[in-house]
C-alpha cells in the first residue's frame, strides 16, 4: 500500500508547526514537497528524512555539539 499524501495543515501538524513554517521551509530550505495544482503536499517519510538529516535547523550550531 502506498504511503498517503499529506497537506500542508497535516504536514504542519506533524512537525508541531505552523504553516507558514512550512511554506517558509519550502522556499528557503528546500524542503521535500511536491506541487499539484495550486496544492503543495508531501510524504511523510520524505520529510521525516528531511528534518533527521538537519533541513530544517536555523543554522545555529547544535547544543553540546552534537548534529
Amino acid at each position: 500500500m502506498s504511503e498517503r499524501w499529506l497537506s500542508v495543515e497535516d504536514i504542519a501538524e506533524h512537525l508541531g508547526v505552523s504553516r507558514d513554517t512550512v511554506y517558509a521551509w519550502i522556499a528557503a530550505k528546500d524542503m521535500p514537497a511536491h506541487r499539484v495544482g495550486r496544492l503543495w503536499k508531501f510524504q511523510c517519510s520524505e520529510v521525516d528524512g528531511w528534518v533527521r538529516s538537519g533541513g530544517a535547523t536555523d543554522g545555529a550550531a547544535p547544543i553540546g555539539g552534537i548534529k
